[in-house]
């Protein structure tokens, strides 16, 4: 039951939109959800990438570049 309310709180973005958010292409976001870079789940033929890791994924590339 707890873990059933933590994925009602989690926000899933298409790749289109994970790649628009971020600026890149979707073959980008597509890379790096293959290499394991960006957390995503594969719903069908297609993948689904919590708002979260988009974040989490954006903020560690920050403080590596920094």
């Amino acid at each position: 039951m707890g873990s059933r309310s933590l994925l009602e709180e989690v926000k899933f973005l298409t790749v289109a939109e994970v790649a628009s958010l971020m600026r890149v292409s979707k073959m980008t976001v597509y890379r790096l959800v293959h290499a394991g870079d960006l957390a995503a789940v594969r719903v069908g033929r297609s993948f689904r990438v919590p708002e979260n890791a988009v974040q989490d994924y954006l903020a560690a590339t920050f403080k590596d570049g920094a």
